[in-house]
């Protein structure tokens, strides 16, 4: 993360207290000398990353703006279709007073948290007392104690980087002040790894529809049979004429190969094209996550599509 140039940034520009409050935000690629990468993306040296700063005269915006941003994070994490948790965190190096973690219950995560099954008390941060008591220190419910895998981490910074370089402005009064700082940091990356983790099956991936790559694959089962193609590459051209983000296996591969293959890679929604349903002028449509089938007439797919029924 970059607490230390956003700093300097807020130093040379936020000089009044008209100026403020703000935030700054990128999304890009970063770098970071992993001692030991593992757990694929988890934890790499290359990572794409979502990185927030606001900038407050005083608690009370920073209060706020940490809320705003505590419940942006809840509405994006529900669009990608994870169930998390948005637990109690320990500031670490990062300093400050308060943080919290959005963690992805996954047994494959590499995080550690602690939940209380009496109350909604959850935190990354277990301490030995915690581990030796297994009690919920707000309520003494029972602890459950499971992994799993954080996709955003926000904190309350106060002073401590602004105090540091010097990134100050003059209130009303044109009294010299530090900037209030906070951060907010998403793993891009890891929203897709915690996306897998939580939704597969034997079979292969289940995307969840608000981040799969594609909403709709459609699989014609013969591509040398000319009505199959033509059918396919008509729904095709008409998908992408409504911005609907279709993918198209055109390969000459066996049937059995071809429908394997779209549930490993899991699209939300198969649309397969058979020689003896296409002579019929219908196709069938299945619910990646359900398995649900229906026979529809090629004309009707567009309004299935648009069923709630049909949603994946």
């Amino acid at each position: 993360t970059h607490e230390e140039v956003i700093t300097e940034l807020a130093g040379a520009y936020f000089k009044s207290y008209r100026q403020l409050p703000q935030v700054l935000y990128q999304i890009q690629t970063k770098f970071r000398d992993e001692p030991r990468p593992r757990f694929g993306v988890l934890r790499s040296c290359e990572f794409i990353m979502k990185d927030a700063y606001s900038f407050d005269r005083d608690r009370d915006g920073l209060n706020e703006n940490y809320q705003k941003m505590y419940d942006a994070y809840h509405r994006i994490f529900k669009r990608c279709g994870l169930r998390f948790l948005a637990v109690e965190a320990d500031p670490g190096i990062m300093g400050g007073d308060v943080s919290h973690e959005f963690m992805v219950p996954a047994e494959g995560g590499e995080d550690s948290l602690a939940r209380c099954a009496s109350c909604s008390w959850a935190a990354s941060f277990i301490t030995d007392q915690i581990k030796k008591n297994k009690a919920c220190p707000k309520c003494s419910g029972r602890l459950e104690f499971q992994t799993a895998i954080e996709v955003g981490h926000i904190f309350k910074l106060g002073t401590k980087y602004s105090q540091a370089q010097g990134a100050k402005f003059l209130d009303e009064l044109g009294r010299e002040k530090p900037v209030i700082m906070g951060c907010y940091g998403i793993g891009v990356n890891r929203i897709a790894a915690a996306a897998i983790e939580q939704s597969h099956d034997k079979d292969g991936i289940i995307w969840p529809e608000g981040i799969s790559p594609y909403r709709v694959l459609i699989s014609p089962l013969n591509i040398q049979d000319k009505k199959s193609k033509e059918a396919a590459f008509a729904l095709y051209g008409d998908l992408k004429k409504r911005n609907i983000d279709v993918l198209l296996d055109e390969r000459d591969e066996r049937a059995g190969i071809k429908l394997k293959d779209a549930d490993l890679i899991g699209v939300p929604i198969q649309i397969v094209i058979g020689e003896k349903n296409i002579q019929k002028g219908k196709v069938e449509i299945k619910i990646r996550k359900t398995g649900k089938i229906a026979t529809v007439r090629k004309e009707d797919v567009l309004h299935c599509l648009k069923n709630s029924s049909f949603s994946a």
